[in-house]
């Protein structure tokens, strides 16, 4: 049997009628280009963003019509919000305006709420993952900064207190989990479409370095990347956990806005090495958390200083105390400062993180004290026994 082409995912899709029962998905232009990666279609559907929550059951429909296709391995369909109206908006029908009424979607900030209401509803919940009580992302506002080692350090210092603890690698471009946390092979598909995470140390932990080959070029555009993260994080097994820490990629782009407008976060952790340089990429991000209302815990900064293994002198090779000051001036926590070691960077690169092969070293208690204030801040905003809102699977 030929491999099934993007082109062919279309032409299924067009037996999805679009909302109201007029036309199909396809013909109204509510579909995005299809990507096919290891027998698996990733797309979106591009719905009014006051509609999303009604139109669930459609994105639901587009994907089983997909995974029912002979030799198609699974699907993923992600609604994308489009609040200026367009060829997607065409078929949406009036909503009865009644006094009192809570049965719909409310009504956009886009500017065509309706006469005579001078308040805006509040704007919908985000799902969460069932079982996953906190999502933390760990950010940088430019690669090179050793964020992803820091985000596995932090997350297995989280793990040494007694939580229960995943990591998510977001970046789909460049992912580097199972290196760090030296794991190779594939994940295992479970009854219905749920993931089983790969686990080492005692954290649970999924990435696009683990569905596809290492020297694979991923060539996607912004709603093939909001595909594949919300499959990581909602069709995977998580089970129970305390705190989910997402490695984001560098930078404010697609991936970031999706966890950030999709995703109930708890809060963002952003690291950031001394340099001026790095801390005007950095405030980028900050502005980004700040914009989207999601708190930031605090400030790390990475590489602060250098100490000589030979004579024991410290060197401020990047400068010192730029994240610091930063921190202070941002009114944000500052959580600690990560000193450039060779057995950090050798530990990492051997997937096997300093936190886990030399827990009782001066590098690791550092990552432990960065997590108990993370752990702290969370408390401390009062969202540490607030439970995750559930969403139910086919």
């Amino acid at each position: 049997m030929a491999d099934i082409t993007g082109k062919d995912v279309l032409e299924r899709l067009k037996s999805v009628r679009g909302p109201d029962m007029e036309g199909n998905i396809v013909d109204l232009g509510m579909v995005s280009d299809v990507f096919i990666s290891d027998g698996k279609a990733y797309f979106s559907i591009t719905v009014p963003a006051e509609r999303a929550k009604e139109l669930e059951p459609l994105r639901q429909a587009a994907e089983r019509v997909v995974r029912d296709m002979p030799g198609m391995k699974g699907a993923f369909a992600a609604l994308t919000a489009d609040k200026r109206g367009g060829a997607a908006q065409a078929p949406s029908r009036p909503v009865p305006q009644q006094s009192g009424s809570h049965g719909h979607a409310g009504h956009s900030h886009a500017g065509h709420a309706h006469a005579g209401h001078t308040h805006a509803a509040p704007p919908p919940r985000k799902p969460g993952i069932p079982g996953v009580k906190h999502i933390v992302a760990v950010a940088s506002g430019k690669g090179g900064v050793g964020k992803s080692t820091t985000a596995v350090n932090i997350a297995l210092g989280l793990k040494s207190l007694g939580l229960s603890v995943g990591i998510l690698d977001a970046d789909v471009y460049g992912p580097s989990i199972p290196r760090l946390m030296g794991i190779t092979g594939r994940p295992q598909q479970l009854e219905g479409k749920l993931i089983k995470p790969m686990e080492n140390y005692g954290l649970r932990n999924m990435s696009m370095g683990y569905l596809v080959d290492e020297g694979t070029a991923m060539i996607w555009r912004g709603p093939m990347i909001q595909s594949a993260l919300l499959q990581m994080l909602r069709e995977v097994a998580w089970g129970d956990l305390d705190i989910l820490i997402v490695d984001m990629p560098p930078g404010t782009g697609d991936a970031q806005l999706t966890m950030a407008q999709q995703v109930p976060l708890s809060g963002a952790v952003i690291v950031s090495t001394p340099q001026d340089l790095a801390l005007i990429d950095a405030r980028k991000g900050i502005a980004m958390f700040q914009k989207v209302e999601v708190p930031l815990l605090g400030l790390v900064e990475n590489m602060s200083h250098f100490v000589c293994p030979s004579c024991g002198t410290s060197h401020d090779i990047f400068g010192h105390g730029g994240a610091r000051a930063e921190a202070e001036k941002i009114s944000v926590p500052f959580l600690g400062e990560v000193p450039l070691a060779m057995t950090i960077r050798e530990t990492s690169d051997a997937g096997t993180p300093v936190t886990v092969s030399a827990p009782d070293g001066p590098h690791a208690r550092v990552y432990r004290e960065i997590a108990e204030k993370v752990w702290q801040q969370l408390e401390g905003n009062g969202v540490a026994s607030r439970a995750a809102p559930e969403i139910i699977f086919e």
